[in-house]
C-alpha cells in the first residue's frame, strides 16, 4: 500500500562470531521457513507495525507500516561471506524511523532465531515504497499476462499492470498454464529460474542442466504457434561469480521474419556472433513489437 515500505528477506546462516557462513541457509524450503516467518512476525518495535510474509523457500518480505517512513536507507546484505551483516543506516533525515524500526526488528529476528544451527539470522536488501511505474497494457496497447511461480516475479508483473494468472511450482505446471491461457492474451510473460539459482550458487553442472530441461519445453512453446518467441535474462548470474554478474546475456527472437542464421546455440558467444550485436535492453520490447507487426512504423 502506499505509504508502507517493503523490503526483501533472506535467512542466512551465521558463526559463533556472527560472521555469514552461508547468506541464503542452504537454500531451505518453505516447509522449514514458513515457521520461522510465522515466529518473526510476533515482533513488535515502537514507530511501526510490522508484518512478515513468506516467499519461497528461504526468503521473505518484511512490511513496515507508520507514519514518518521512507525507503531511503541501506541493506544488510554485504553481499560477501566471512563478515557480519550491515546494520541499516539512514540515508535521509525522514528515514531514521525506518531506520530504527529496521535495526530493532533484526535485533529481535537474530534473539529469536539465536539457537538454530542454520537460517540462525536474516538479511534485508531492497527497502521500497510502492513504485509508480507505466501500465504495460496502456504504454504497448496490449491485454498482457504473467505466469510465474516465483512469487517475486509475480508481484513485479503485478506492478506494471499485467494478469498474475495462478500456477503451480514447476515449470511444467507453468507450461500447462501458459497453453490453458494463450489465446486470452497478446501478450504473456513466462519465467524460469532454476538456472539463475544454480548461478547463485556457483554450480556450474546445476546451471547446465537447468538449461538443458529447459530445452525439453522449447517444442511445447512452438506447439502454442506464438507470432513471436523471445527468451531473454534480466542479468547474467555466472556461475564462476557466484553473484548477478554485469555480462550480456543471450537474447533470442523467433518470428516469421526471422530467417535463422547459422547461430546453433543458446550461450553468451553464439548469440554474440547473431544480426542484433549488443543492445540495450529497452530495444527488447520495440524488437519484439515489430516482429509481431504491432508498430505502424520502425524507426524514426
Amino acid at each position: 500500500k502506499n505509504g508502507d515500505i517493503a523490503t526483501r528477506g533472506n535467512f542466512c546462516t551465521t558463526d559463533s562470531e556472527g560472521n555469514l557462513l552461508d547468506r541464503r541457509a542452504g537454500r531451505i524450503k518453505s516447509l522449514e521457513s514458513i515457521p520461522l516467518c510465522n515466529e518473526l512476525n510476533k515482533i513488535r518495535v515502537p514507530g511501526a507495525e510490522i508484518e512478515v510474509i513468506p516467499v519461497m523457500d528461504y526468503r521473505f518480505v518484511v512490511i513496515f507500516r507508520g507514519i514518518g517512513l521512507d525507503e531511503r536507507v541501506t541493506e544488510t546484505d554485504p553481499q560477501v561471506l566471512a563478515v557480519p551483516p550491515r546494520p541499516v543506516e539512514a540515508l535521509a533525515e525522514e528515514s531514521r524511523n525506518t531506520a530504527t524500526a529496521a535495526n530493532k526488528f533484526i535485533s529481535e529476528a537474530k534473539r529469536i532465531l539465536s539457537e538454530r544451527e542454520k537460517a540462525n539470522m536474516i538479511l534485508l536488501r531492497g527497502f521500497s515504497q510502492l513504485p509508480t511505474l507505466p501500465d504495460f497494457g496502456l504504454t504497448y496497447r496490449l491485454n498482457p499476462a504473467a505466469i510465474a511461480a516465483y512469487p517475486m516475479y509475480r508481484g513485479l508483473a503485478k506492478i506494471v499492470g499485467m494478469k498474475v494468472i495462478p500456477t503451480g511450482q514447476t515449470f511444467d505446471q507453468e507450461i500447462i498454464t501458459l497453453e490453458q491461457n494463450f489465446q486470452d492474451h497478446d501478450f504473456i510473460y513466462l519465467h524460469y529460474k532454476p538456472a539463475d539459482a544454480a548461478g547463485e550458487d556457483g554450480d556450474f553442472n546445476a546451471k547446465v542442466t537447468a538449461l538443458e530441461e529447459l530445452d525439453k519445453f522449447i517444442p511445447r512453446l512452438l506447439e502454442i504457434n506464438p507470432d513471436v518467441l523471445v527468451v531473454a535474462g534480466d542479468h547474467a548470474t555466472p556461475s564462476v561469480l557466484a553473484a548477478h554478474g554485469w555480462q550480456p546475456v543471450p537474447f533470442m527472437i523467433h518470428s516469421p521474419f526471422t530467417s535463422g542464421e547459422g547461430v546453433k546455440e543458446f550461450t553468451e558467444r553464439s548469440c554474440s556472433a547473431g544480426s542484433l550485436g549488443q543492445i540495450h535492453a529497452t530495444q527488447a520490447m520495440l524488437l519484439t513489437l515489430a516482429h509481431a507487426g504491432k508498430l505502424t512504423k520502425f524507426g524514426p
